[in-house]
């Protein structure tokens, strides 16, 4: 029997929404994922990341929306199907993929690196 596996994650960053759109497909290509759909004025885009052995694919959808002039909000939602045999191999795999996203997108926006302005 399958079944959907399902994460979501919510996060905030503290630059503008043209910028942080910008970076998402290019976070994309470096995790070389497939881009699926991308809906420009809605700030969507579905992705598809790659299979592993005894692992399918995960589908993850990104939302970009602006909160102020200066922080926008991104919602990534992933779903895996799993089987129940594929379920106890792949457990974790699911919101890993959430964080690849999410530690290629803030790469992309020079978050962390040296000589950016928004490093802690």
């Amino acid at each position: 029997m399958a079944y959907l596996r399902r994460e979501k994650e919510i996060v905030e960053m503290d630059f503008p929404l043209n910028k942080v759109w910008n970076a998402i497909p290019k976070a994309i290509a470096s995790l070389e994922w497939t881009v699926e759909k991308a809906d420009e004025p809605r700030h969507f885009m579905k992705t598809k990341t790659k299979g592993a052995f005894m692992a399918y694919s995960s589908t993850l959808s990104i939302e970009a929306i602006a909160v102020a002039e200066n922080t926008t909000r991104v919602n990534v939602t992933a779903e895996t199907p799993v089987t129940t045999i594929t379920g106890i191999v792949d457990f974790g795999r699911t919101r890993e993929r959430i964080d690849s996203f999410l530690m290629a997108l803030m790469q992309q926006l020079g978050v962390g690196k040296p000589g950016s302005e928004n490093v802690e």
